[in-house]
């Protein structure tokens, strides 16, 4: 049934569709030592039935905190409602009971969360989590349960959703657990969907065929749709009304179309103008030398799987599969692809995280496979890892832990390392004073600059960035990439840039390797790559890639019905190695299957 054939015939005549939530001044405070500090001020906007209304901004503008307070999932007591109304039907969400709140979070209203693992439990089997949901809802048997659970994992397109049922959060990558938490939010059908970042962890390709459900879920059940991103191409293919958020307040509200082309506010003109397009790519600036920083030739990464009684290695998954390609002094290499096709395991393996089989060179040497070889090579290579906030002891000030990479390899004394991490704060736009706070204390984009800062403690040659843009906001992204850009041209270092995000890598990389299954099936240059696609996968990675541009017609996209290619193997089975082939200077293509 579509949204139209949902409308009464006076909203049908009207055109306009009925209001589902009604947000009238909410006022969000928080409170602290001193007294009460405001967090979202007078917020004021209506949801009607099968819209979606896109919330942007930067971190810290509200965006999260409007949802929460929608769910009734602020943290109590310290942060609460000081003010206004959320008119959901007939009642006010601010007012209701909790006992009651249950019975419309997750059935009526459903939220899709930006961090899946404060979603999911830990302890509890996928499977489990979702059956659970499901009959706290809805009179159903724990098989017809498990039968709807097993649906919406195919409907998120996760592999082997039959084994997946049967595995705990922590056996996922960051992008599978991220479609469990979205299969659990739709598996119920609800009135209302808010949907904070529901995207940023997904590879563009998987991206598209969310963003495609939630479009579907939309339009055929006329559910209305919160979309909380930072993703503008995002909000420009999904949105009918874009609400902009700025220190917790609303600075701009108007149609999708005439947000884009005309945007009235100073504010909403800057978070446009930072964000990167394709088809705005770059030349490659790699210095004519004889003798690459870092070569690798064949390397091999498998995990055995093992089962039956005796516990024998029955299959393998093979993580990366013969993958061969070097990085020059002073160049950016971007190795892009979906969840799971190696990216980020060819890095660990670079750094000696992994064990893998094949040739790795740095800097005209081998690696060596020994805990002293690595500890050496490591002063060379560092390391900036997606979530900054994993990435830093909480317990330490921030400037011992920039300065401890210093006292591991034992350079310098106490008053010189001080020195050199104030020096490093003032080169990622940090202030000195911030050396003696916590992680904690600071956002998401400081956080990412702080662990910037630990990486070039050692003045290494490589730095091994994976997805260490992809969950900032647009306008702190532009500037952490900015800065990256300036380290390059002013040490001379080399990037490893891992990040699904192809308009990122579009404009920062040099050259630019493509991969599927652990191997490599397109490489070149960022101008040969992403100009002119030469495999079916790159195209259909650059297909994928959201524009921000609303006017811009959408492509009709086929559904996948079927599981996309598994990377396990059974023990025995011969490899599956691809040729490459040259089509130009330096641009290289595997043959299709």
């Amino acid at each position: 049934m579509t949204t139209q054939e949902i409308l009464s015939p006076a909203a049908q005549v009207a055109g306009e569709a009925p209001v589902v939530l009604s947000v009238r001044d909410l006022d969000i405070s928080v409170r602290q030592q001193g007294g009460v500090k405001p967090l979202v001020i007078g917020l004021t906007f209506d949801l009607r039935r099968g819209e979606t209304l896109a919330i942007a901004g930067e971190s810290g503008s509200g965006k999260s905190l409007t949802s929460l307070a929608i769910m009734g999932l602020l943290p109590p007591p310290a942060v609460h409602v000081a003010a206004g109304s959320i008119i959901f039907g007939d009642v006010d969400l601010t007012k209701l009971a909790e006992t009651k709140l249950q019975a419309i979070r997750g059935s009526r209203i459903a939220m899709i969360f930006q961090e899946p693992m404060t979603a999911l439990n830990p302890v509890m089997r996928i499977g489990d989590q979702l059956v659970e949901a499901l009959r706290a809802h809805e009179p159903l048997s724990r098989q017809a349960a498990r039968t709807r659970a097993l649906e919406a994992l195919r409907a998120v397109r996760l592999t082997e959703p039959e084994r997946r049922l049967s595995q705990y959060p922590h056996e996922l990558s960051g992008g599978m657990r991220q479609r469990v938490v979205i299969a659990m939010a739709i598996a119920l059908r609800p009135d209302i969907l808010i949907a904070d970042e529901p995207t940023t962890a997904l590879d563009v390709t998987v991206q598209r065929e969310v963003l495609d459900l939630l479009r579907d879920l939309s339009r055929d059940m006329g559910t209305a749709l919160i979309l909380i991103t930072h993703d503008m191409g995002v909000v420009a293919e999904m949105a009918d009304r874009v609400l902009v958020m700025q220190s917790g307040v609303m600075v701009e509200t108007a149609a999708v179309g005439q947000l884009f082309s005309a945007p009235k506010q100073a504010y909403t003109q800057a978070l446009l103008a930072a964000v990167p397009r394709m088809g705005q790519g770059r030349e490659a600036s790699v210095k004519p030398l004889w003798r690459p920083l870092v070569s690798i030739r064949d390397m091999v990464v498998t995990y055995d799987l093992k089962g039956g009684i005796l516990g024998r290695t029955q299959s393998r998954v093979h993580a990366v599969e013969g993958v061969t390609f070097d990085i020059h002094p002073g160049e950016t290499f971007a190795l892009v692809g979906e969840s799971g096709c190696g990216k980020s395991t060819i890095a660990r393996a670079l750094t000696g995280l992994v064990p893998h089989q094949g040739i790795v060179e740095f800097d005209g040497e081998t690696l060596g496979s020994t805990p002293a070889a690595r500890f050496a090579a490591s002063r060379q290579m560092q390391m900036i890892f997606q979530d900054p906030m994993a990435a830093l002891n909480g317990r330490m000030r921030v400037g011992d832990l920039v300065m401890e990479p210093l006292v591991i390899h034992g350079i310098g004394d106490v008053a010189s390392r001080r020195a050199r991490a104030e020096a490093l704060f003032d080169r990622v736009g940090l202030t000195r004073d911030a050396l003696d706070r916590y992680p904690h204390e600071f956002s998401g984009g400081q956080r990412q600059r702080i662990c910037i800062a630990r990486a070039l403690a050692l003045n290494p040659k490589l730095i091994l960035a994976d997805e260490s843009v992809s969950a900032l906001d647009v306008s702190v992204q532009a500037s952490v990439l900015d800065l990256l850009a300036e380290l390059k041209a002013e040490m001379d270092m080399s990037y490893l840039f891992i990040s699904h995000d192809m308009a990122i890598v579009e404009n920062i990389a040099d050259r630019v390797a493509v991969m599927f299954l652990g191997q490599i099936v397109e490489t070149g240059s960022s101008a040969q790559v992403f100009g002119n696609p030469q495999h079916s996968y790159t195209r259909r990675l650059i297909d994928a890639v959201p524009h921000p541009d609303p006017s811009r017609v959408l492509p009709v996209r086929a559904v996948h019905a079927s599981d996309p290619p598994s990377p396990v193997r059974r023990v025995g089975d011969p490899p599956k190695r691809l040729a490459l082939r040259s089509v130009g200077s330096g641009h290289l293509v595997a043959s299709e299957a």
